[in-house]
């Protein structure tokens, strides 16, 4: 029986930090990332995929941001930004793997669905937004925005100017979890959970709404892969394996980690939390509910035996 494994896409597998972000440069760079989950594909897996959607999101905002003061057209919230970009990245992914896996002789549906993730509107992270979102903008219109609209903004540390915050709640329940498991598990390739999900509650009992926030991409990746029993989850990220004492004199990449090593190590300060703190919570968070290992690599190592960074439960 073939294994299930949930492989969650750095934000370099569609845009990277040198880039503009065309339309050629993202439908490149996907179709660079599918050649290496042909390699998963060939080694008897079934996959589900899921992506971030930092950059583009930030672009979606800024156009609604431009259409409002320029003719007035009306900007949308940021759960719907969020569905946004779920649709276009998941139709760039979708067409990119599929041409993949026609040169390779392969035959799959790839599907993406657009997820909702559910999350509690009172948890904590609501009280205290710290999510950077959209474009920046002057001291004197974030104070503006903050009278009409009563968001939260805060200056950017390297200067850039005010940007709006936003909380990132814990993602509780996949919604269509079933249906995501079922398609990945029947052969077929499911793309969901882009950019950590849509994030939506329950404004009344048997009504679901959208709220403003951010899910971290990684830790919903984690829970989806636990919600549909999947065998492994592969982290994505741009270094082959994760290092303790990064950048310094004493950098060492580590093959295997633990999870008591691995909150020991977040505990010492090992792992920042804007890059590889969020990826190596989630790995906890599956390894612990499911008993299976997550994989944090790089791209191209997918597929290679000793690739990448395995954090195990023991």
């Amino acid at each position: 029986m073939k294994k299930l494994a949930v492989v969650a896409l750095g934000g370099n597998a569609l845009l990277r930090g040198d880039q503009k972000g065309t339309i050629d440069e993202q439908e490149a760079n996907a179709n660079a990332t599918a050649e290496s989950l042909i390699k998963l594909i060939k080694r008897e897996y079934n996959i589900v995929i899921t992506h971030g959607n930092g950059p583009q999101v930030g672009n979606i905002m800024l156009a609604n941001s431009a259409g409002f003061k320029m003719f007035g057209i009306p900007e949308m919230p940021l759960d719907i930004c969020v569905a946004y970009s779920q649709g276009f990245i998941g139709y760039i992914i979708e067409q990119q793997l599929k041409n993949v896996l026609e040169i390779h002789d392969m035959e799959r549906d790839i599907i993406t669905i657009t997820t909702q993730v559910l999350v509690n509107k009172d948890d904590p992270a609501f009280q205290k937004p710290t999510k950077p979102v959209g474009p920046y903008y002057t001291k004197e219109e974030a104070d503006t925005l903050t009278k009409e609209t009563k968001s939260v903004f805060k200056e950017d540390p390297r200067g850039r100017g005010w940007r709006k915050v936003v909380a990132s709640p814990i993602p509780l329940v996949i919604i269509n979890k079933k249906t995501i498991e079922s398609i990945a598990r029947g052969g077929q390739i499911a793309i969901a959970v882009g950019g950590g999900g849509i994030p939506v509650y329950y404004v009344e009992p048997n009504k679901l709404q959208g709220i403003d926030a951010v899910i971290d991409k990684d830790l919903a990746s984690a829970l989806l892969a636990s919600q549909i029993n999947a065998d492994k989850l592969f982290i994505l990220t741009d270094v082959p394996k994760v290092c303790i004492n990064y950048n310094t004199p004493q950098e060492k990449a580590l093959d295997r980690m633990t999870i008591a090593e691995a909150k020991r190590y977040l505990d010492e300060g090992q792992f920042p939390e804007g890059s590889m703190g969020p990826k190596v919570r989630a790995a906890i968070h599956f390894v612990e509910r499911s008993g299976k290992d997550t994989i944090i690599t790089q791209t191209t190592m997918l597929g290679i035996d000793d690739g990448g960074t395995r954090v195990t439960l023991v």
